[in-house]
């Protein structure tokens, strides 16, 4: 298992090389990288924070129970935090278990929780100055299903 915040770049290709390979019981390795987009088109950077210590504890629960739900084999989740800008990797999940279809649910449950959930506080910043991210009916729905 891995679970990072920082606010370095990730390399996609380094953190799947060998991931969930060489282990009898894998079957299925999915991953989502999450991409600063712009939905305004007011947008020049995404900052967000965090409490340092608090938030990988959250992101760790959380993936506990995915591992415990799905009997997954691995999992990788990156979030990063800071000022980013606009097509920027924001975040990454990787999970590996026996079949496609756990590996399919449990990253998307990591990435509904990531998205409406984890502990991070998420600033636009654009030509007119910053706002606060509100949350989104849309995301908090994604959320029931589980």
């Amino acid at each position: 298992m891995k679970i990072a915040v920082q606010a370095d770049p990730f390399d996609l290709g380094v953190e799947l090389a060998g991931f969930g390979a060489g282990r009898a019981d894998v079957g299925a390795v999915v991953s989502f990288t999450g991409i600063v987009r712009d939905d305004t088109g007011a947008m020049d950077a995404l900052e967000l924070e965090h409490y340092p210590g608090m938030t990988e504890r959250a992101i760790a629960k959380i993936v506990e129970q995915a591992v415990e739900r799905w009997s997954l084999a691995d999992v990788i989740v990156i979030h990063r935090h800071g000022r980013l800008g606009i097509g920027e990797q924001i975040m990454m999940v990787a999970t590996a278990a026996r079949h496609r279809a756990a590996a399919f649910e449990a990253a998307e449950f990591l990435m509904d929780y990531l998205k409406s959930r984890a502990p991070f506080w998420k600033k636009e910043h654009g030509p007119e100055g910053t706002s606060w991210v509100a949350a989104k009916d849309a995301d908090e729905d994604a959320l029931k299903r589980w």
